[in-house]
């Protein structure tokens, strides 16, 4: 595949194809991109027939999303970035250059991209049952049966997308923006995360990262809204909320529970200290395993516990949700939960950005606080110790 070299500063591009090895490159001063195809927007516009409003399969801050068939007849989902997003050439490179080199199941692949004129827009692989948002939390008329079996598979996909972006993808990286709009679902509904826009890169050597809060209301870490602290927990915590909304068939973003108006997240440890756990489960769900759901929604307790390091890793995480453990629930703690009282709404979404330069540098919990267990569980009493 040739490699693209594309300019950082000016969006015009000045294409030059090497005779020897037939491979394309822009010489200026550049960020290095491989593994993708760049497109004209000419061409982009043909693919989505003048971008009409009948191909628009989705929106959010940064644009909208476009169904569309390319010339060689691949189909195709076209993000467009909106003129008012704050998503720039920097963040727009950087996300063609994170995602062009990452591939796993679980992950959505990127195409290609086109950076022309003002235009900036990214050309992924289309999913045809759209995203989990659609497909679980959306209106009725959009939403599909889904049972346990596919609920189950697509919570573990999931932790098995986040689990390779945090350990294994070079640099480790932390998505930012695990919500059930960026779960996009394939024809047998495997999951695969999209929307890597708000992604940060980590090195090994980094524990924390004092950064401008960007993310979803609903499914924000305590510690990282309110300290803008990011770590690998706060993807960790954005999961469990995530997990209870497959699980309960709602949206922990829009909707508000019991007479005290609780989020989904405050609901469940209600219903847990009442021993009503499973009054959490979707009414639409009809047969279920009991055991193996209360598993899941006890997993989601342990990732969304208010002090990060009381969480489970995303390993851990997959580890729990793929075997039948017994987890030790002595060590579970109440989940944190933040609400957005100034923070400032962004185009298009209930995404919120605050700046946290003021609290740089604190910590929310001791940052001497090591993993509760060295050993993740016991193999000769399967019972899982989350650290």
């Amino acid at each position: 595949m040739a490699a693209l070299f594309l300019n950082c500063e000016n969006p015009k591009i000045t294409i030059k194809q090497s005779p020897s090895t037939n491979t394309t490159y822009c010489f200026q001063p550049w960020i290095a991109t491989s593994n993708v195809r760049l497109f004209s927007y000419n061409s982009l516009r043909s693919a989505t027939r003048d971008f009409h409003p009948s191909n628009r399969i989705g929106g959010g801050g940064f644009g909208v999303v476009y169904r569309g068939v390319l010339r060689d007849g691949t189909h195709a989902a076209i993000k467009c970035l909106s003129t008012e997003s704050k998503q720039g050439t920097t963040e727009f490179l950087t996300e063609v250059n994170m995602i062009s080199t990452i591939r796993h199941p679980n992950l959505v692949e990127l195409i290609g991209c086109c950076v022309e004129g003002s235009h900036r827009i990214l050309v992924y692989e289309y999913l045809e049952n759209n995203s989990l948002a659609n497909a679980l939390l959306g209106s009725k008329g959009k939403c599909v049966a889904l049972d346990w079996p596919i609920r189950a598979a697509i919570c573990l996909g999931t932790a098995s997308g986040i689990a390779f972006l945090h350990e294994e993808a070079e640099p480790h990286i932390v998505h930012r923006d695990v919500k059930a709009s960026n779960i996009l679902l394939d024809g047998s509904f495997l999951p695969k995360i999209g929307d890597f826009g708000l992604a940060k890169l980590f090195p090994d050597n980094v524990t924390h990262i004092s950064t401008r809060v960007a993310g979803t209301v609903g499914y924000l870490a305590p510690e990282y809204a309110l300290l803008g602290q990011l770590t690998k927990k706060a993807d960790v915590y954005s999961f469990g909320v995530l997990v209870l909304e497959v699980i309960s068939g709602r949206s922990s973003s829009k909707a508000a529970f019991g007479e005290d108006l609780l989020v989904l997240v405050e609901w469940t440890w209600k219903l847990r200290e009442e021993g009503r756990l499973l009054d959490i489960v979707d009414p639409e769900l009809g047969e279920y395993p009991e055991k193996e759901v209360m598993r899941f929604i006890k997993v989601a307790l342990f990732c969304t516990q208010a002090a990060s390091h009381q969480r489970p890793d995303m390993k851990q995480v997959v580890v729990m949700l793929s075997k039948e453990v017994n987890l030790n629930e002595k060590l579970l703690t109440e989940p944190g939960v933040y609400r957005s009282r100034t923070s400032r709404t962004l185009v298009g979404g209930s995404s919120v950005e605050s700046s946290s330069s003021g609290n740089k540098g604190k910590q929310l919990v001791n940052p001497s606080v090591t993993s509760i267990h060295s050993e993740i569980y016991d193999q000769s009493e399967t019972q899982m110790l989350p650290r």
